[in-house]
């Protein structure tokens, strides 16, 4: 029963996470009613574990033994279960894993849920607030009475994903990395499997965290300045920027400019967008960079051939090249590589477009380092 149990939750929470994508909104077919009442739970999500785990414990109880009563949420209760039982077994450990809101060892650990009677409305347990108990018993009522205790299931992990991901996490910087360490490090991170978007804005960061220590130590960059990071949502055309990222000179003219791409291999039609986006201006330098392979040889010696005609048309130099040589070349022009980590490391924990897993995966890589 564990493990089925548990495949069920991972199975549940997955299902979730694509729901949740990077939209931040639940997704459900449930009436406003239930909505309301389960945007309780939520709310009294960290202040109330107990009642937050006593609810998921008989969810999903019920979902798995739909005869059972779930009111009836102890073996000296008739007709009753062990809901404490199957808490400790499973959904405590669940929610801990998650990262969502969780008691020490079990719900029913709470003065106020382990009274000897049913959750019924005359349950007489202290929880508070009264809206709080309103809401809980009335869900498990509406549980014993068919209502979809997968949508249930779904709008509470949706919403305790959602809180999730507005909580801030302290991410590891390693201070004593080998270049080699770091670029393994950054290739796990921009290639791990992550359920909501946002990945493609790693190998940015990184090249923007490049950016801010170079703009201190070389001296190609003296006198200039370099450009807030776009956000990730923002159209180049809108905002007029050439790249995502770019720096400009004492004359606030383009000077350097990058555009990476992740996963996305460079193509001939590629270098032409990126020309049609700074061909009027002054830019000096600009990079398309990914972290795809190389275009086969036929598409290669077609973009050599546009790059030359570029710089004898406009003068620009523009490099094409993968995200990690280009990563090992900067990485070696820096004095100390821990200005890199801590401002990579500042740049995920204050990016919008990430989610609480990429910024745990981080961690849990750091955590696997030899």
């Amino acid at each position: 029963m564990a493990a089925t149990t548990t495949e069920f939750l991972i199975e549940q929470y997955n299902k979730a996470m694509s729901a949740v994508g990077s939209n931040e909104t639940i997704t459900s077919d449930i009436s406003e009613v239930e909505k309301a009442l389960l945007d309780t739970i939520l709310q009294y999500s960290e202040s109330a574990k107990g009642v937050l785990t006593v609810f998921i414990t008989s969810v999903v109880y019920k979902i798995l033994h739909p005869q059972q009563d779930i009111r009836n949420h102890q073996d000296g209760i008739l007709n009753g279960y062990s809901g404490r039982t199957f808490d400790n077994k499973n959904i405590t450990p669940f929610l801990k894993q998650c990262k969502f809101p969780a008691m020490a060892e079990s719900g029913w650990l709470t003065r106020s849920l382990e009274q000897k009677v049913p959750y019924d409305q005359n349950y007489t347990g202290a929880i508070n607030p009264s809206s709080l108990k309103a809401a809980f018993l009335t869900l498990l009522d509406n549980i014993q009475n068919d209502a979809n205790c997968i949508e249930y299931l779904s709008y509470l992990f949706q919403g305790l994903i959602i809180k999730r991901n507005q909580h801030t996490i302290d991410l590891a910087k390693p201070t004593t990395l080998s270049i080699n360490s770091i670029l393994g490090l950054l290739d796990k991170h921009f290639h791990s499997s992550y359920k909501a978007e946002g990945a493609s804005r790693l190998p940015a960061l990184a090249f923007y965290a490049i950016y801010e220590c170079l703009i201190i130590e070389a001296k190609r960059f003296e006198n200039k300045k370099l450009l807030p990071i776009e956000s990730h949502t923002s159209a180049d055309a809108r905002s007029g920027r050439i790249g995502d990222i770019e720096i400009i000179d004492e004359n606030n003219r383009a000077f350097e400019a990058v555009e990476v791409k992740h996963g996305i291999t460079i193509s001939l039609q590629l270098v032409l967008d990126a020309y049609s986006k700074f061909q009027t201006t002054a830019v000096n330098r600009y990079y398309i960079l990914s972290t795809a392979p190389q275009a086969d040889k036929e598409e290669w010696d077609k973009i050599q051939a546009e790059i030359q005609r570029i710089k004898n048309v406009h003068g620009c130099q523009l490099i094409v090249n993968g995200i990690m040589p280009s990563l090992k070349y900067y990485l070696r022009l820096l004095n100390n590589t821990f200005e890199f980590i801590d401002k990579y490391v500042n740049l995920l924990e204050n990016d919008t477009a990430l989610k609480f897993e990429h910024k745990e995966k981080w961690n849990k890589i750091i955590s696997e380092l030899n």
